[in-house]
């Protein structure tokens, strides 16, 4: 199985490139199910690989005039505080069993993978139904909105572990109106900044094991230069679509299984 987890690593730089976000719709599955790595240190290490692979992602994107540093900055600097303190003070908080009910106990693993599928899947349904492709416009009112979404999601993406493309990219168009190319740029910038510094909440929590994440994370960069390829040559109506179902099948099987996981063995 490991040596499809290495293959599959790929792909998380893959999906990057091509729609500036859903690394880490693969990176937590496969870090979890793949190298049997326990989800909080799989969260954590997603927060890396997607980080590095997003920075190194964007420099193309940016000589190609597809990031929008001030849209980046205003959406991502209000998000920082919030991703650090929760990757540093809150997931460490979380109980491994949060309640037990009738049916099966609610923990620490459910919450975030669960969470994780829900949110990737309501953000992508979004995309699915409405695709837009418009010219960018920008007001004091939509400056302000992306700032207190850059709070929320950071929120969110401190407690999943992931880099939140799959929530940023919708804000950017629906709030800034900036074509889906230039929101998947934008999208790498705002991934990079939100996850490496919410990776350094864990580097003061968790033993990290560097030679694996090292190699990770070298066959996600590869990926992601094939993703910037395929992007150039892919339509931007048909965009949206493809970020929408990949994430609707790939969360759909994770919340399918935790959910079958969860119920205690018949007896």
């Amino acid at each position: 199985m490991e040596i499809v987890g290495y293959v599959a690593s790929i792909f998380i730089g893959i999906i990057l490139g091509l729609l500036g976000s859903g690394g880490s719709i693969l990176a937590i599955p496969i870090l979890v199910y793949l190298f049997r790595i326990e989800p909080v240190m799989a969260s954590a290490y997603s927060l890396f690989i997607v980080g590095i692979t997003s920075l190194i992602g964007a420099v193309p994107k940016y000589r190609d005039h597809l990031v929008d540093i001030r849209t980046g900055l205003v959406f991502g600097i209000p998000s920082i505080s919030t991703i650090f303190a929760t990757r540093k003070w809150l997931v460490p908080a979380l109980p491994e069993v949060l309640f037990e009910n009738s049916f099966f106990p609610v923990s620490k693993r459910l919450l975030i993978l669960g969470l994780f599928a829900f949110l990737m899947i309501a953000a992508s349904v979004s995309m699915i139904r409405k695709p837009r492709t418009v010219v960018a416009e920008e007001s004091p009112r939509s400056l302000a909105l992306l700032s207190i979404e850059g709070l929320i999601i950071g929120l969110l993406t401190g407690l999943v572990g992931s880099g939140g493309g799959f929530l940023i990219i919708p804000t950017l168009v629906w709030i800034t109106r900036l074509p889906f190319k230039t929101a998947v740029g934008t999208s790498l910038f705002i991934i990079a900044i939100n996850s490496l510094l919410g990776f350094m909440g864990d580097v003061l929590n968790y033993r990290i094991d560097w030679a694996f994440l090292s190699v990770i994370t070298s066959l996600a960069v590869a990926g992601i230069f094939i993703g910037h390829r395929w992007q150039q040559v892919i339509s931007s109506a048909l965009l949206p679509r493809i970020f929408g179902w990949v994430v609707v099948v790939s969360e759909l099987a994770i919340m399918i299984r935790e959910l079958i996981a969860s119920f205690p063995p018949a007896r």
